[in-house]
């Protein structure tokens, strides 16, 4: 199973999700299987809402990283987030692992729309669909409000 690296993006990407530096983030890595995408994450304390439950906003961050790298591991895109329909079945609980598995559900040339399950024990605790914009370099700077990082501009789309 190789592993997508997160350095794609630079040594120095301040990515919450994924960044391996990021004093705070979740340092997630990513793997392909099929026609999924894969990461396993043991959410700690810090990420608690009620004691002993990952905060849903931060369940929500998980799933949106897991779709964000779905786009990036099997469609070699990048895309920005555009909406998200996401159901909680179970809530997550800290100290447990996750498993998140992503796939493409659909995708044209300027969107993506990603499947989302996180499962802990086996059980399915959320599913989602998220709906990604793939832009070109000038549109990514316009939302960026700033120069497409080098090592980003080869996921921009044409």
């Amino acid at each position: 199973m190789p592993d997508l690296d997160p350095d794609l993006f630079g040594p120095d990407q301040p990515c919450f999700g994924c960044s391996p530096h990021h004093p705070i983030g979740f340092h997630l890595r990513f793997a392909r299987e099929g026609d999924e995408v894969v990461t396993r994450f043991v959410p700690g304390e810090q990420y608690q809402g009620p004691p002993g439950i990952m905060h849903g906003g931060l369940v929500a961050t998980l799933a949106d990283e897991i779709a964000a790298w779905a786009v990036i591991g099997l469609l070699d895109r990048f895309g920005f987030t555009a909406s998200m329909q996401l159901k909680l079945r179970r809530p997550v609980r800290v100290g447990v692992e996750v498993e998140g598995r992503g796939r493409i559900v659909h995708d044209t040339p300027r969107t993506a729309q990603v499947g989302v399950r996180l499962l802990q024990g086996g059980a399915e605790t959320l599913i989602g669909e998220l709906t990604f914009a793939i832009l070109n370099r000038a549109g990514a700077e316009r939302l960026l409000g700033g120069p497409l990082p080098e090592a980003w501009r080869r996921f921009a789309r044409e």
